[in-house]
């Protein structure tokens, strides 16, 4: 590779000359500048940014680690975070743990390694030893934490659930199935959670069905056993659009007609939500808005100032967005 010596030679100027056109072209006259630039440009020099940052001792990275970068709601996630990186000067990595806590501890020990800036995380199963033991900083994002611990931005999941049910059940339904993931994703637990307080004493039947992960196939497969049910539920709530989705398809595809014979609510609210064959009714959580207020934590608590570092645990609220899926009302 193409060193920094190299563009000094070539050019017949000192290293400093070539550091500072780099670092501060201010400081160097046009003419220097230009003929730096020009070796620069032919040679394809790049500069270290690696040793760069361990003299600075301060990364322009952070990195963001997501459960599944297949489902849009961590896409938009990704997207706030983003800007609000750039409006700092700094820069996101993504990296997606599918759901798997190897893959997960494998990026963080390899984050870590790379001494990036910090980690925003939103976790398969709590929080993991390499940030404290490392002194790595980092923001849960989608799961809420201690505040002695690190800060977070989340949404109210139990409220969400207990939206979905309480819906449901304004609507006239009495037998409500509740899709959910994985149950060691804390979210998944909290919006079941939700949908029982909601149900508790109205007489309900509820049926849990649980599923191995968070994506359209797995609704699919469990909009065979909804089928496959006596007495069928007349609603489902779906831990998440993507679940819903594949729920819906099933409905479609064995002609069960989608509200009158079986309602469905999602949650998240992603684009496609809305774009469904028959559009989802679903619990909207502002990703955006996640994922910006997350970075700006984390660039709050990574200034390098002397003041100490301060956990904020930020909880956005829920929003109920009814369409079709739901726009009926059983008799």
């Amino acid at each position: 590779m193409v060193g920094i010596k190299d563009v000094a030679r070539e050019a017949g100027v000192s290293i400093g000359t070539v550091s500072n056109v780099v670092n501060r072209p201010h400081v160097v006259s046009p003419e220097t500048r230009t003929r730096v630039l020009s070796v620069i440009e032919r040679l394809g020099y790049v500069r270290d940014e690696s040793a760069r940052q361990l003299r600075a001792g301060r990364s322009r990275i952070m990195a963001l680690l997501v459960l599944d970068l297949g489902n849009p709601f961590f896409v938009d996630l990704a997207r706030g975070a983003e800007e609000a990186a750039h409006d700092e000067g700094l820069n996101v990595i993504t990296c997606n743990s599918g759901q798997s806590r190897d893959l997960e501890a494998s990026y963080l020990s390899m984050l870590a390694e790379q001494r990036v800036r910090g980690v925003l995380l939103s976790p398969v199963d709590g929080t993991d030893e390499t940030f404290r033991r490392r002194n790595i900083p980092y923001v849960l994002v989608d799961r809420k934490v201690p505040p002695e611990e690190a800060s977070s931005v989340s949404v109210d999941d139990v409220a969400g659930g207990a939206l979905a049910a309480g819906h449901l059940l304004e609507s006239g339904h009495r037998r409500i199935a509740f899709v959910n993931g994985p149950p060691v994703l804390e979210q998944c637990r909290d919006r079941e959670q939700g949908v029982r307080s909601a149900l508790e004493g109205s007489g309900a039947k509820l049926s849990v069905l649980e599923t191995s992960a968070l994506d359209v196939a797995s609704g699919r497969d469990a909009g065979a056993r909804l089928l496959g049910m006596s007495p069928r539920p007349t609603a489902v709530f779906c831990a998440n659009d993507l679940l819903a989705l594949g729920v819906l398809q099933a409905m479609v595809a064995a002609g069960v007609r989608v509200p009158s014979e079986m309602a469905i609510v999602g949650y998240d609210d992603i684009e496609f939500a809305a774009a469904a064959a028959v559009p989802l009714t679903s619990v909207r959580q502002p990703a955006k808005r996640l994922g910006r207020t997350a970075a700006e934590l984390l660039i709050a608590e990574t200034r390098g100032d002397d003041e100490p570092v301060e956990h904020r645990q930020v909880v956005f609220k829920p929003e109920l967005v009814v369409r079709d899926s739901t726009r009926h009302h059983v008799r």
